[in-house]
């Protein structure tokens, strides 16, 4: 048996999501910009424990727990809002075909008469 698709439930879907959607971007971005003022700070504190040479205070910043930490936040961002990106593409696919349906159905309806 088909399932009726309702393009009414696929929109209050994309309205009731819009919210979460668009505080994930806003983490995402948020996450990925504090990254550099986190490797800034982690250099900053390399040349405050003597390690004067950028490179090493570059490598001294990206091997840091803190960093590594971040840089799993930043993978949690990305995975959040592309889950909900993803569902509102579906939702959005299911008022296509929706779309689709009944245009078809009226055709046939038409080639009835």
């Amino acid at each position: 048996m088909e399932k009726m698709i309702d393009p009414n439930d696929a929109i209050d879907f994309m309205i009731a999501n819009s919210k979460k959607y668009a505080q994930a971007k806003a983490n995402r971005i948020y996450v990925e910009e504090y990254r550099k003022t986190m490797k800034a700070e982690l250099c900053k504190q390399a040349l405050v424990a003597g390690i004067e040479a950028v490179n090493a205070q570059e490598r001294e910043a990206y091997s840091a727990p803190a960093y590594k930490s971040h840089l799993e936040a930043i993978r949690s961002a990305v995975e959040e809002e592309e889950r909900l990106r993803w569902m509102m593409v579906a939702a959005q696919a299911r008022i296509d075909v929706w779309r689709s349906m009944e245009a078809s159905n009226r055709a046939l309806e038409k080639a009835a008469l």
